[in-house]
C-alpha cells in the first residue's frame, strides 16, 4: 500500500481554493472545500484542463476552468457535460500542519 505523501501546509490552502501538486508522478488537485480537505486527478476527462485552476460550486463540486464540466470532489464523479468519464479521488489527511495525499 503506497504511503501518504506530504504536499503543502494547511496554511497554503485557504477555504474555496484549489492548488496543483506532483506525487508519485501525478498531477493532483488539492482542494479546500466547506472545511474539508480533497484531492483529485487534476486533469479534465474531457480537454486535459488542470481543475486546480477551476471554482467550487455550491455543492463541494469542481468545474473546469475551459468549458464547465463538474466533478464530485468527494467521488471524482463527473456531474455535467460535456465531461462523461469519472476523474480519480484520493485519500487525503493533516498532519499536524501538512497535507498529505496518498496516491496507489
Amino acid at each position: 500500500m503506497a504511503e501518504f505523501e506530504k504536499v503543502l501546509k494547511k496554511a497554503d490552502l485557504p477555504e474555496g481554493k484549489g492548488h496543483c501538486v506532483k506525487v508519485a508522478g501525478k498531477l493532483i488537485a488539492i482542494w479546500h472545500a466547506k472545511g474539508q480537505l480533497f484531492a483529485i486527478d487534476d486533469a479534465c476527462t474531457h480537454a486535459d484542463a488542470s481543475l486546480a485552476e477551476g471554482w467550487l460550486t455550491d455543492d463541494c463540486t469542481v468545474a473546469c476552468p475551459w468549458h464547465g464540466a463538474e466533478f464530485d470532489l468527494k467521488t471524482g464523479a463527473a456531474k455535467s457535460m460535456p465531461a462523461v468519464e469519472p476523474i480519480k479521488s484520493y485519500p487525503v489527511r493533516v498532519t499536524g500542519d501538512d497535507i498529505e495525499v496518498q496516491v496507489e
